[in-house]
C-alpha cells in the first residue's frame, strides 16, 4: 500500500516558473510570426518573390514557365525555409533546452534531431496534399471555398484520428500489450472498457521514458483503431486503483458521445477560420495587388489570416473542451467510486509532469483545455467527503 500523495511544493514552484516560461517563448513566437507574415503580405516581399517565379522571359529567374500548383509550392518554400531557419534556436529551446533544465526530458540529443526530422517528413507528406488541395478549392469556387475547405479539413482530421494509432504513433514510440506482470490491470481496463461500451483491441504500453519523465494514458482511435495505451512512466509510478480511475475518464469521452462532439465542435471552429479568412482574403486580395485569392503570393496572407482566426477561436475551443473534461471527471468518480485514486492520480500527475496546479484565470481562459488539476483534486475530495457522509 503506497502513502498517501501530496503535493511537492517545490515541483510547484518549478511547475509555475515553467509554465511561465513556456507561455512567454509562446507569445515571442506569436509575435514573431505576425511579423514575418506581416512582412511577406505587406511589404511587398511575397510580390518580389512572385516576380522571381515567373519565367525569365517575363523578368523573372526560371527558366520555363511553371504550371500555378508548381509556383505554390516553391512559394511556400520561399515562405517557410527562412521561417524554419529564424525560429531554430526558439524550437530547440523549447523542446529541448527546458526540459531538460527542468528535468522532465530523458531525451538524447540525437534522438531529439531524429523526432524532429520524422515530424518535418511527415508535416510535409501531409501538408503539401493539403495545401495543393486548399489552393484547389479556391480556384474552383473563389467565392465559397471557406465552405468546402472547412467541411474537407473536418472531415481530414477525423480520418487522421482514425489513423493515427496505427500509422503516426509508432513512428515515434514502441507498442506492445500489457504483459503477464500486468495481466490483472489488463483484465480490469477491458472489463470497464467493455462495461461502457467501449469495443478496443486491447491494452498497450509505449515506451514514454526514452522521452520523457512525464506520465500519460489515452483511449486512441476510432473504430477498429480504439485501443487503450498507458505510458511506462505511468505504469512505473501510478497504482493499479489511480491508473483505472484514469482510464474511466478517457472512456466517459467514449460514454458521452465527445468524439462526434468534439468533432463537430471543431467543424464549427473551421467554419469560422476560414470564414474570416475567406472574407479578410477577399477583402484585401485587390488592396495587397493580388490578382485574386488563389495568386500564390496571396499565401502569407492567407496564412496570417488563418492564424488570426485560430487565435480567436482558441478560448472558445478551449472553454467548450473544459466542459466536456468535467463530465468526463464526474463519470470517472461515479463509474469507479474510488474519488481518493482519482485525488491521488492528481497529485502524482501534478508533480511528475511538473503541471501547475492553480494557474491564473487568465491563462485557464486563453490555453486550458483541461480544468486545472486543482479544480479535479477538490472535487474528488468532495466526493470523497459525500460518500464518507453518506
Amino acid at each position: 500500500m503506497r502513502e498517501e500523495v501530496q503535493l511537492d511544493p517545490q515541483r510547484q514552484k518549478q511547475a509555475r516558473r515553467y509554465a511561465r516560461l513556456r507561455r512567454r517563448l509562446w507569445a515571442l513566437e506569436v509575435s514573431l510570426a505576425g511579423l514575418y507574415l506581416g512582412l511577406w503580405a505587406f511589404a511587398g516581399w511575397a510580390h518580389l518573390a512572385a516576380q522571381a517565379l515567373r519565367p525569365s522571359d517575363q523578368s523573372g529567374a526560371l527558366p520555363f514557365s511553371p504550371p500555378w500548383w508548381v509556383r505554390l509550392l516553391l512559394m511556400g518554400a520561399l515562405l517557410g525555409l527562412p521561417w524554419s531557419l529564424l525560429t531554430f534556436p526558439l524550437d530547440f529551446y523549447r523542446s529541448y533546452t527546458l526540459p531538460h533544465r527542468f528535468g522532465l526530458s530523458t531525451q538524447s540529443l540525437a534522438d531529439w534531431a531524429l523526432d524532429q526530422a520524422k515530424g518535418l517528413l511527415i508535416s510535409l507528406t501531409l501538408g503539401i496534399p493539403l495545401l495543393l488541395g486548399l489552393y484547389a478549392l479556391i480556384r474552383a469556387a473563389p467565392d465559397h471555398w471557406w465552405l468546402w475547405a472547412a467541411a474537407l479539413y473536418t472531415l481530414f482530421t477525423a480520418v487522421l484520428a482514425a489513423l493515427a494509432p496505427i500509422l503516426l504513433m509508432p513512428i515515434f514510440f514502441r507498442f506492445r500489450p500489457l504483459g503477464e506482470d500486468h495481466a490483472d490491470l489488463a483484465q480490469r481496463l477491458m472489463r470497464m472498457a467493455e462495461r461502457a461500451g467501449a469495443r478496443v483491441q486491447g491494452v498497450f504500453t509505449f515506451d514514454m521514458s526514452r522521452r520523457t519523465r512525464a506520465a500519460n494514458a489515452a483511449l486512441t482511435g476510432l473504430g477498429r483503431t480504439r485501443r487503450i495505451i498507458l505510458g511506462d512512466t505511468l505504469l512505473e509510478s501510478f497504482t493499479p486503483d489511480e491508473i483505472e480511475t484514469v482510464l474511466a475518464h478517457e472512456l466517459a469521452h467514449h460514454v458521452h458521445r465527445d468524439i462526434p462532439l468534439m468533432i463537430l465542435a471543431q467543424g464549427a471552429f473551421n467554419l469560422l477560420g476560414f470564414s474570416l479568412a475567406g472574407g479578410g482574403l477577399a477583402l484585401l486580395a485587390s488592396r495587397t495587388g493580388l490578382t485574386g485569392p488563389a495568386d500564390p503570393a496571396g499565401l502569407p496572407l492567407l496564412i496570417l489570416l488563418l492564424a488570426l482566426a485560430g487565435l480567436i477561436s482558441m478560448p472558445l475551443a478551449n472553454a467548450f473542451s473544459r466542459w466536456r473534461e468535467r463530465l468526463a471527471d464526474d463519470y470517472a468518480l461515479a463509474i469507479t467510486g474510488k474519488p481518493q485514486a482519482f485525488a491521488s492520480a492528481m497529485t502524482r500527475l501534478a508533480n511528475q509532469n511538473l503541471a501547475q496546479v492553480d494557474p491564473e484565470d487568465w491563462v485557464v481562459l486563453l490555453f486550458y483545455s483541461h480544468p486545472p488539476l486543482s479544480q479535479r483534486i477538490h472535487k474528488a475530495q468532495a466526493w470523497a467527503g459525500h460518500r464518507s457522509k453518506g
